[in-house]
C-alpha cells in the first residue's frame, strides 16, 4: 500500500496520534499509541481476526512501536436508534467468545478490571486528588461480590461505546478504537453506551439476547458498579498524563464521577 497524497494529521492526544493516509481505495488510517494504550494494536488485531465483519479491517501493526494501520469504515453513527440494535446484540457475541481469550489478551497488555478487584481500586480512587467530592459509598464491595455471583465470565469490554466509535460502511457496522479497553464484566460497556444513546429496554433486550434470559437485573447491578468501575479507569488513564494536561482532562474525568454517583445512589 502507498500513499497517493500527503499523510494528514488528524489528531495528536497525550494517548495516541492519528493520521489519515490517503491510498487509491480512499483512506487508511494510523495511529501510534503511547504507553496507557500501548495494547491496542495487537487486541486489534486479535479481534479482527477472529471477527473480521465487526471491528476494524487491520491492514498492519507493529507490537513494539504501538502502530496500527485499518482501513477506512466510513462514517460515524448518527443519532438513530436502530443501528444499535443489530450492533449490540453482535458486540455480545464478540465478548462471550473472546471470553476464552480474557488471559491472553492480559498477558499482552491488556488492563484487568476483575470485579473482585474493584473494591481495593475504589478505595484507591478515593485517596486521590479528585477533581469533583466524592464520599465513601457504603455497599459497594456487597454490590461486587453479588455481582461476580452471578457467574457472567469477564472479558473484553470496550469501555468507549460510543457513536463516534462505531462506523457504517456499505451497510457494515465496525467498532473501532479499543484503546480504553480492559478485561472486565461484559455488562460494564452499556454504561457508557446509555449516557450517549439513551437507555432503553429495547437496547437492553438485544444486548442481553445472546446472553441467556432473566438477566435484567444482573444487567442493572452491573450499571451500578461499572458507572464506578469507569471512574476507576479514567483514573488509569490521569496517571500517564502530564501535570499540564491534566487540567482539561478533569473537566471530563469530573462528569464521570458525578454519573457514576448519580447511578450508586439509583434506588434498585
Amino acid at each position: 500500500m502507498r500513499p497517493t497524497g500527503p499523510i494528514e494529521l488528524v489528531h495528536e492526544r497525550p494517548w495516541s496520534t492519528v493520521c489519515r493516509v490517503p491510498v487509491e481505495a480512499g483512506a487508511a488510517w494510523f495511529k501510534a499509541c503511547n504507553e496507557v494504550q500501548a495494547f491496542e494494536p495487537r487486541l486489534s488485531a486479535e479481534l479482527f481476526s477472529r471477527w473480521p465483519e465487526l471491528v476494524g479491517e487491520v491492514l498492519a501493526y507493529d507490537e513494539r512501536r504501538a502502530w496500527l494501520l485499518v482501513a477506512d469504515a466510513g462514517k460515524p453513527l448518527d443519532r438513530a436508534v436502530e443501528p444499535w440494535l443489530e450492533l449490540l446484540p453482535r458486540y455480545a457475541e464478540l465478548q462471550r467468545g473472546e471470553a476464552a481469550h480474557a488471559s491472553d489478551h492480559v498477558a499482552s497488555g491488556v488492563p484487568e478490571l476483575g470485579v473482585s478487584s474493584l473494591p481495593a481500586r475504589y478505595v484507591d480512587l478515593l485517596e486521590r486528588d479528585l477533581p469533583v467530592e466524592f464520599p465513601r459509598l457504603a455497599g459497594f464491595e456487597e454490590l461486587c461480590t453479588e455481582l461476580a455471583a452471578a457467574g457472567i465470565p469477564e472479558t473484553i469490554q470496550h469501555d468507549d461505546l460510543h457513536r463516534k466509535n462505531v462506523h457504517e460502511r456499505d451497510g457494515r457496522l465496525r467498532v473501532l478504537d479499543w484503546g480504553d479497553s480492559s478485561v472486565s464484566h461484559p455488562f460494564f460497556s452499556l454504561a457508557v453506551t446509555f449516557r450517549f444513546v439513551g437507555e432503553s429496554a429495547r437496547l437492553r433486550d438485544a444486548y442481553l439476547e445472546p446472553w441467556g434470559s432473566g438477566l435484567h437485573d444482573v444487567l442493572e447491578l452491573a450499571l451500578r458498579v461499572g458507572g464506578l468501575a469507569h471512574a476507576i479507569a479514567w483514573a488509569r488513564q490521569r496517571d500517564f498524563l502530564e501535570p499540564a494536561d491534566r487540567a482539561w482532562f478533569d473537566v471530563g474525568f469530573a462528569e464521570v464521577l458525578r454519573r457514576a454517583l448519580e447511578r450508586m445512589d439509583k434506588p434498585r
